[in-house]
């Protein structure tokens, strides 16, 4: 017995190291690229363009740094990708939330349909509306606005749907009843149920309306004519 025992604790041992020897391999070729363009950045260009390639420079400068800043308003263009980032992702948070909480709790005439209306214009590419998207802002003067800047990212058909998902697999409608019972509004019961109870599909969420709003590139390239509204996408473009 005590064998079998001390036999399951080593195959306890070896499956551990094991997995945490993967996700320490895992994780090291998730950072050398990070590490490299650290590196690559205190590189003088006859470092950069040498062979065979080296990680560390053998004369480390900081002038990258400032040409970065003296080509190009390089601090504007994050501040505006964080200002467009930040202010996207807290209205898709807003509009998914209160999407998934309707149509995960409550019944109306055409629901499914419109439900269905939202997950198919999911898979739609934004190339095929980008034309009248772009007209409209013409017609409202939002063109070289931050307000045209942020218009495709305040509604997120993925986001209703995880948020969706999540409240009605998590939020039991005897909750909402007690809640009802007690007292409660509906927008209270969103606000001191639903919403504390979202977090881990909220964060989730955020973190991916935060990276596509970071990364656009196509839309803020119609929109911002301007140095002062270029973001961190269209701003690296410069230094080609």
């Amino acid at each position: 017995m005590k064998s079998k025992i001390g036999k399951n604790k080593k195959r306890e041992l070896l499956h551990a190291v094991l997995k945490h020897l993967g996700l320490l391999i895992g994780a090291f070729f998730m950072v050398i690229p990070f590490l490299w363009m650290l590196s690559t950045s205190f590189k003088p260009e006859v470092e950069v363009l040498i062979w065979p390639p080296k990680l560390l420079p053998n004369a480390p400068t900081y002038l990258n740094f400032v040409e970065l800043f003296r080509q190009a308003p390089f601090f504007r263009f994050f501040v505006n990708s964080m200002f467009i980032s930040i202010v996207s992702t807290i209205v898709i948070l807003l509009t998914s939330l209160v999407g998934g909480f309707i149509f995960g709790k409550y019944r109306f005439p055409g629901q499914r349909f419109l439900f269905l209306l939202i997950i198919v214009t999911a898979i739609v590419p934004f190339e095929s509306y980008v034309i009248p998207l772009y007209t409209t802002m013409v017609k409202w003067k939002w063109i070289n606005t931050y307000q045209g800047m942020i218009a495709p990212y305040l509604v997120m058909s993925f986001g209703i749907f995880l948020m969706r998902q999540h409240i009605s697999s998590t939020i039991s409608d005897e909750l909402m009843d007690a809640a009802r019972i007690d007292g409660c509004s509906e927008f209270g019961i969103l606000t001191r149920i639903v919403t504390p109870l979202c977090k881990s599909s909220g964060g989730a969420l955020g973190i991916f309306a935060f990276t596509q709003a970071w990364i656009a590139f196509m839309w803020p390239l119609l929109i911002a004519n301007e140095k002062e509204l270029f973001n961190m996408e269209i701003g690296l473009t410069m230094f080609q």
